[in-house]
């Protein structure tokens, strides 16, 4: 009784000082609070697809028909697969808003916390792709066709890559339950890191809009955020059943509420569109293999912020300059989403192709600027 009290009291000890006793800037705004959103989301996905897989069928041949019986069959069946796939939509939207706001106040300096924080977007990226094609319809079939296919530009190691992914000679029966596989374990993976993540930002503290050393000035979590984080909850999940209540399929693609068929392709293959800004990066470069690396890099490319960085201040609030840099970058993601919608002909493909390059250029564009600010102020 004694042994097990002593492993309870330092988990109760470390909840106590993440959940009630943390120091927290006084001054810190609405987007400090996307992190908890997310957790929350992601809770609602595990949840949710906890349910789902109770009923699921990963066979090749069945999967698009367990989907059915699913949505037709399964008492509130619908409700939890709307849940799940319009949660989907909401994590990545926070996760985006979440990120931006590290870049705008350069949360990034916090080094261990950005890179574990990359990973678990990464991550996140890698479990949503696969959650898109175990409904095996037709945009799934064919999503997870091109996408897989990218590996075979890998030099020396593509082509077998490939075929060891799919598990044979084309994507099959094999390729489905490896997916599912993955898909099932990845979200249990990112709440590992996310934990990590949150250790980390425990050992630094938190940023604040003003960049400024709040040492002197925090207050402890509890009450003060945790009222405020559950107002936020309210309103938000609020927001979502309305979503998925009124709009449940304004996010699907009409295409995959057909089953898979390899002897049919669809007229203009595109994933979800959280991904569309990725893929506009990817169809931009006429290379094969410059595209796929073009690819990588639009997302690993934020590792490099922390290293780059030549501010000497932790935020974007005081310098016009960067802030218009800024924005521009956003409108230059909006804009790459809505081209990855686009058939790839005149003057899509420019456009993408331009806005490319705005959206790497960003990233130097805004470290030469603070070198400048720091000489004229410094």
């Amino acid at each position: 009784m004694k042994k097990s009290l002593f492993f309870i009291n330092p988990i109760l000890n470390n909840l106590f000082k993440s959940l009630i006793n943390l120091p927290t800037p006084i001054n810190i705004s609405l987007f400090w609070k996307i992190g908890s959103i997310l957790g929350l989301f992601l809770l609602i996905q595990i949840i949710s697809g906890l349910f789902i897989s109770m009923h699921y069928n990963f066979s090749f041949f069945l999967a698009f028909s367990s989907i059915i019986h699913i949505m037709n069959n399964i008492n509130y069946g619908w409700l939890f697969r709307f849940i799940h796939i319009n949660g989907a939509t909401m994590f990545f939207f926070f996760l985006f808003l979440h990120i931006g706001r590290g870049i705008y106040y350069q949360s990034f300096n916090l080094i261990s916390v950005w890179i574990i924080g990359t990973l678990i977007f990464l991550l996140s990226m890698m479990t949503a792709f696969l959650g898109y094609i175990l409904p095996w319809g037709q945009m799934s079939f064919w999503g997870a066709t091109v996408i897989t296919n990218l590996l075979s530009t890998i030099p020396f190691l593509g082509n077998s890559l490939t075929l060891w992914i799919w598990g044979g000679f084309s994507i099959g029966p094999p390729t489905l339950s490896r997916f599912y596989s993955i898909h099932f374990i990845l979200p249990f993976l990112i709440l590992f890191f996310i934990i990590i993540h949150l250790m980390f930002l425990h050992l630094t503290g938190s940023n604040n809009p003003l960049g400024t050393n709040s040492n002197f000035y925090k207050i402890i979590f509890h009450p003060y955020f945790t009222f405020k984080d559950l107002l936020s909850y309210l309103i938000i999940s609020f927001l979502f059943f309305i979503n998925i209540s009124w709009f449940p399929n304004q996010f699907l693609d009409p295409e995959n509420f057909l089953k898979s068929n390899s002897l049919i392709t669809p007229i203009h293959i595109q994933p979800e569109w959280y991904f569309l800004f990725a893929y506009s990066i990817l169809r931009s470069i006429p290379n094969k293999l410059g595209g796929v690396i073009a690819l990588i890099f639009s997302i690993l490319i934020i590792l490099i912020l922390p290293y780059i960085n030549m501010s000497k201040f932790n935020t974007l609030s005081f310098f016009i300059l960067n802030q218009f840099l800024f924005w521009f970058f956003v409108n230059s993601v909006i804009i790459l989403t809505w081209i990855g919608m686009c058939p790839v002909n005149y003057p899509f493909i420019y456009i993408g192709q331009i806005y490319t390059i705005f959206y790497f250029m960003y990233f130097f564009l805004n470290s030469i600027i603070f070198m400048i600010w720091n000489k004229l102020i410094f």
